[in-house]
């Protein structure tokens, strides 16, 4: 965002004056993932991490007189948490609809340490008029059983409360299970048309205050930076793990969750499941061997293989859309025959039950096949396994696999097929080649000869082409220019 004014995110709330939770949090967490915080504040409390001792409202014309003079900022998001009674509702309900701008509820009804902090005609009034306005609401456990009116005991009750919810007319809900006891946990999330649930290990700590508070201004500024809302949940949970590993306290005394700048460690990423009862891959699918997969030709036909591999392409994918039945099998039969005689790595593209019985090397999957496809059919196969990604939601869902390699675009505007992804440029896919260390990263998306040099400085293992191979004058000699140029050492800063 270089040269680009920070977007501005509105955090509503309560002012902590222990600097933990509430506006202080928030406009931390916004700083931290590259938006600007204004604050609008709802309520002066008294608390520190022990207890809330005092919660002071403001008139609902004050607040109301700090929201007017915060719609002269280019506002890109809002986030909402302590709202102190039934007018304060009313107040942030009518700015919301005067604003249409997105928005993020976190409905505090309780400190970290159990202080009560909304009455029941409070949260009667939040239910009624602020939950259907608002893009995403983040209850926890607790939260979810007062706005629901119905027990919330687990991650199943969550799933029954938040269905309720739902039908009350919330757009979005994120039902936490932060507070719950077991050795992960599990975050519901339900808007549109997809459910899933974002799992990550539990971490022990007891520097965990303003979690709320982060976690809803994390979403709040992941959409204001324009990521899409589920992706935003996404990235939220991983500031929201950043956070908690880094927190830190005073002496004997818990402090609050520390998050410094927008996530980029692997080891905050959660694990998508599409099910609560789906279970994780203990085992990782095989890896691609120390060569790394340098130019990664997609092709539609046997044939290439015969032209490129010879060129020094050591990694392939048969992509076959148009053929079925006898004439697939015979393709990808002869595809897998050309690979073994060069000793080439052949993924196939989809057709995964083919590439077991015909012994390929490995699979390609996109993240519409992974619902579908028999994951651990291919794995007990022995075959390699590789994942298509084009943001936060499908990066999450592919580490639940664990697959061989991921693919990630589109790094470039693509002709091959529509898209519905911003192109990332080497900027982007640099930012997940630091996310996924852990994996062998493929670039995908647009890339020719002029990109080939910056996806590679970007730190791609491997670099998928299709037109510019197949629609070279003379493929051969493309391939064999472009597997040069991979194996150059990248250049650095000052040489």
């Amino acid at each position: 965002m270089s040269g680009a004014a920070k977007p501005v995110v509105l955090a509503i709330g309560g002012s902590d004056c222990s600097g933990m939770a509430g506006t202080a949090m928030d406009l931390r967490v916004i700083r931290a993932l590259g938006g600007h915080g204004a604050a609008a504040v709802t309520a002066v409390t008294a608390q520190h991490g022990g207890a809330v001792t005092a919660v002071n409202p403001v008139a609902p014309a004050v607040l109301h007189q700090q929201l007017g003079a915060c719609r002269a900022l280019p506002i890109g998001a809002v986030k909402i948490g302590l709202v102190a009674t039934p007018e304060q509702v009313r107040v942030c309900a009518d700015f919301l609809r005067a604003t249409g701008l997105p928005s993020v509820l976190d409905p505090v009804m309780a400190s970290s340490a159990g202080s009560a902090l909304m009455a029941a005609g409070t949260v009667a009034a939040l239910r009624r008029e602020l939950l259907p306005l608002c893009t995403i609401a983040t209850p926890n456990h607790g939260e979810a059983e007062r706005l629901a009116g119905r027990p919330v005991a687990g991650d199943r009750d969550a799933a029954s409360a938040g269905e309720a919810l739902r039908a009350l007319g919330a757009p979005g809900l994120l039902v936490k299970g932060g507070h719950g006891t077991g050795p992960a946990s599990c975050d519901l999330y339900l808007a549109g048309g997809q459910r899933f649930w974002l799992h990550s290990p539990r971490l022990p700590t007891p520097h965990s205050r303003g979690t709320g508070c982060a976690l809803a201004s994390a979403i709040a500024t992941a959409l204001a930076l324009g990521h899409p809302l589920a992706d935003a949940v996404v990235i939220a949970k991983m500031a929201i793990n950043q956070g908690l590993r880094q927190g830190r306290g005073w002496d004997d005394h818990p402090g609050p969750v520390d998050i410094s700048h927008f996530p980029d460690d692997g080891v905050d990423l959660p694990m998508l499941l599409d099910r609560l009862d789906e279970g994780l891959r203990e085992t990782p699918f095989p890896g691609c061997g120390a060569l790394p997969l340098g130019l990664y030709p997609v092709v539609d036909r046997a044939h290439w293989l015969a032209t490129l591999l010879p060129a020094g392409v050591t990694t392939i994918q048969l992509r076959i859309k148009d053929l079925d039945g006898a004439a697939l099998r015979a393709e990808l039969g002869d595809g897998i025959a050309l690979a073994r005689r060069h000793g080439a790595r052949l993924f196939i593209n989809d057709h995964w039950q083919l590439a077991i019985e015909l012994g390929a090397y490995g699979v390609h999957l996109g993240q519409e096949d992974l619902a579908t496809a028999d994951l651990g059919a291919i794995h007990r196969a022995g075959l390699r396994l590789g994942i298509s990604t084009h943001g936060h939601v499908e990066v999450a869902r592919a580490h639940r696999c664990r697959p061989s390699y991921l693919a990630s675009g589109p790094v470039y505007p693509t002709t091959s097929k529509i898209m519905p992804w911003a192109p990332q440029g080497p900027r982007g896919l640099a930012y997940w080649r630091r996310v996924l260390s852990d994996y062998p990263l493929v670039a995908i998306g647009g890339i020719n000869r002029d990109r080939l040099i910056p996806v590679r400085d970007a730190g791609a293992d491997g670099v998928a082409m299709i037109s510019a191979l197949t629609g070279a004058a003379d493929p051969a000699a493309t391939a064999r220019d472009f597997v040069r140029r991979l194996a150059m050492r990248p250049r650095r800063h000052g040489t």
